[in-house]
């Protein structure tokens, strides 16, 4: 039998200011980064942050020269996969300011992966608060060009030297950043996956764990040698409902109403880039449904015209155009780009947003 068992979240806390040791690097590496030529997540920032969790309670975080980290062979995370992380970006205002898109959203579905995992969850304050702390250190870091963001990948594993199959009793919570460009430049194709599963009633689905991600390697790998970028994951039962994509929720617009697939089930990924969509559109008196999606729904619309789009969408992926859908020995091709009005007004609204272009009336941004 394998038991949870932590103290109370608000026993032993003694982390709640955003005070953290700082130990700055001796001399940048930025000059040597070429910000016009980024590959998604090789180029890393000068800091990163570490807080430890032993004895129960959370210990003072630092913020220290980003480097390799040591473990013992025997490390839990390495044996038995107790690992989750979270995926954000910061931009760069028009007036020079750096900007956190919901970071809070983040800090929330942190804690449920936490809670799946039986692993210690992290107060949201001090989430986010450590996020702006080494945001603040390694502010130059943020691309000025519209294209690029920093990419901010907070993460936690578990830290026990013991081989035994029983939840770490202390984990390391480490947030690295990353400068980075589009993580896709142009359309995608997906194929709709009937053999494997991504996740299934019951499982981590909804988790951002990282041996979700593990599993999913093999099959995209497949796809991918038959010249898609993406899968379109389906349920583990029956494969006849759409779940999500590799790397972002995905949105169909049919008859003009928007359609994505339900988040009630534990099998999907609840988005933040994907909630802030249907949030926006729904402000505009966009209809919007979320709900189980057929394949047979979407090949039907697809083939009488009432499929206007499909997008995927996702922190690093943002807001992503899907060119063509395979399933099994057909391809059904997607309208232009250029004919796509909501998502592309969608799309670019969401960075208008993040670049300080236009007002914040939902109140997202966090200036850092």
């Amino acid at each position: 039998m394998i038991l949870c068992i932590f103290a109370p979240q608000n026993s032993k806390m003694p982390l709640t200011t955003n005070k953290f040791d700082i130990n700055p690097v001796e001399s940048s590496r930025i000059n040597s980064v070429d910000f016009d030529n980024l590959v998604f997540g090789k180029t890393f920032s000068d800091h990163m942050l570490i807080m430890d969790y032993k004895n129960d309670e959370w210990q003072q975080g630092r913020i220290v020269p980003f480097g390799s980290i040591t473990m013992h062979p025997a490390t839990s995370v390495i044996h038995y996969g107790q690992s989750i992380f979270e995926g954000m970006k910061a931009n760069k205002t028009i007036d020079g300011e750096v900007n956190l898109f919901r970071p809070e959203m983040n800090a929330k579905r942190f804690a449920l992966s936490a809670k799946r995992m039986c692993m210690p969850a992290l107060p949201e304050n001090i989430f986010v608060d450590s996020i702006k702390a080494l945001l603040d250190v390694d502010r130059n870091w943020v691309p000025n060009n519209e294209v690029s963001s920093l990419y901010i990948r907070p993460f936690m594993f578990a830290t026990d030297p013991l081989v035994g199959i029983k939840p770490s009793s202390t984990y390391s919570f480490m947030i690295i950043t990353s400068p980075v460009g589009a993580y896709y430049s142009h359309p995608v194709r997906v194929k709709i996956e009937e053999s494997f599963t991504r996740a299934a009633v019951g499982g981590v689905g909804r988790a951002k764990a990282a041996g979700n991600y593990a599993a999913a390697l093999y099959p995209s790998k497949l796809a991918q040698e038959e010249g898609f970028h993406q899968l379109l994951w389906t349920d583990a039962v029956e494969h006849k409902y759409i779940e999500e994509s590799g790397t972002m929720n995905v949105v169909f617009q049919i008859d003009g109403k928007l359609v994505s697939p339900s988040e009630e089930s534990d099998t999907i990924l609840r988005g933040i880039t994907k909630r802030s969509v249907l949030e926006i559109a729904k402000s505009w008196g966009v209809e919007v449904e979320e709900r189980p999606v057929l394949i047979s729904e979407i090949i039907a619309a697809s083939n009488n015209g009432s499929l206007q789009d499909a997008f995927g969408v996702g922190t690093a992926a943002t807001l992503t155009h899907i060119g063509e859908i395979g399933y099994r020995d057909q391809l059904f091709t997607l309208p232009e780009i250029k004919t796509r009005e909501l998502s592309n007004k969608l799309k670019a609204y969401l960075n208008d947003l993040k670049l300080g272009k236009t007002e914040d009336t939902f109140a997202w941004c966090h200036r850092v």
